[in-house]
């Protein structure tokens, strides 16, 4: 072959088209939720989860989906192994997770794997001391053991930091919660402030970021009690974002849009209620 003809060839192979680029696939997100364990307008697990999916409905690279984690949940290891973060909106979040060995192996493999973990309000707790070393260890900070503290009051929720991407669009808010304080906290990781609140005479961190020692990212925030406190958008907007930062997804400037339709916002009837109207 000429060194004509071989040029052109060459020429001809460089300029195939290429094969159109596959399409990454959506990241999975479970929003893991338990029946209500409070009187009715707080701890409306499921119902808050459904205002975060709306929230976050809109972002092509997320696939979120909503479900109920209630013991048992038998499948819960086979969804935790296909998924790439959880989030955890459910009682005695540190006790649920270590309650089946299989539950557990599931979250710490996500964990290995980089996946992002979220916890919201009594998602970060347990009573008993014996399980914070491992949530601790997963998701930065638990509210853990006979002495964890809690108050139910007006606070003065502030921005610890408004250029980190959880934050943006976050506004300081004067909010009525129920906050757990004087958290336990990773000593390990790189754990970073993002809302605190004054309680008792201190500045009080109540939202964190956690970069883990795996390399993969969780977020936990201890507010979030009442139902109607979602009707907030900086409270909805520090949720959806938290789940974009733990998958290391971009964040928009100026904060995710979080338009959610009225009939999520509203305070769930309660099960007598739902029964008088039927």
């Amino acid at each position: 072959m000429s060194w004509n003809r071989l040029f052109l060839f060459v020429l001809a192979v460089v300029l195939l088209p290429l094969p159109p680029a596959r399409a990454q696939s959506p990241r999975h997100v479970l929003l893991l939720g338990v029946k209500r364990d409070h009187p009715p307008g707080r701890h409306e697990y499921m119902a808050g989860l459904r205002v975060l999916a709306k929230c976050l409905a809109d972002v092509p690279a997320i696939k979120a989906e909503v479900v109920a984690a209630d013991e048992p949940w038998p499948d819960g290891p086979e969804l935790l192994g296909k998924a790439d973060a959880v989030v955890l909106y459910l009682g005695q979040g540190a006790k649920w997770m270590q309650a089946a060995p299989q539950r557990t192996a599931a979250l710490c493999e996500l964990a290995r794997r980089g996946g992002g973990i979220v916890a919201l309000h009594s998602g970060i707790m347990s009573k008993d001391a014996k399980d914070i070393a491992l949530f601790r260890d997963l998701v930065g900070g638990c509210h853990g053991g006979p002495d964890r503290r809690y108050v139910v009051m007006d606070g003065d929720l502030r921005v610890v930091d408004s250029n980190h991407p959880i934050a943006q669009g976050v506004d300081n808010l004067r909010i009525h919660d129920e906050f757990y304080f004087k958290l336990k906290f990773a000593s390990q990781g790189k754990l970073q402030p993002i809302l605190q609140v004054p309680i008792e005479g201190n500045l009080e961190t109540v939202a964190w970021a956690y970069e883990r020692r795996d390399g993969g990212r969780s977020f936990g925030f201890s507010g979030m009690d009442p139902h109607v406190n979602w009707r907030q958008a900086s409270y909805r907007r520090l949720a959806a974002q938290a789940v974009l930062w733990t998958l290391k997804l971009p964040v928009p400037p100026g904060g995710l849009p979080v338009n959610v339709p009225e009939e999520l916002l509203r305070e769930p009837p309660s099960p007598a209620a739902s029964a008088k109207a039927r």
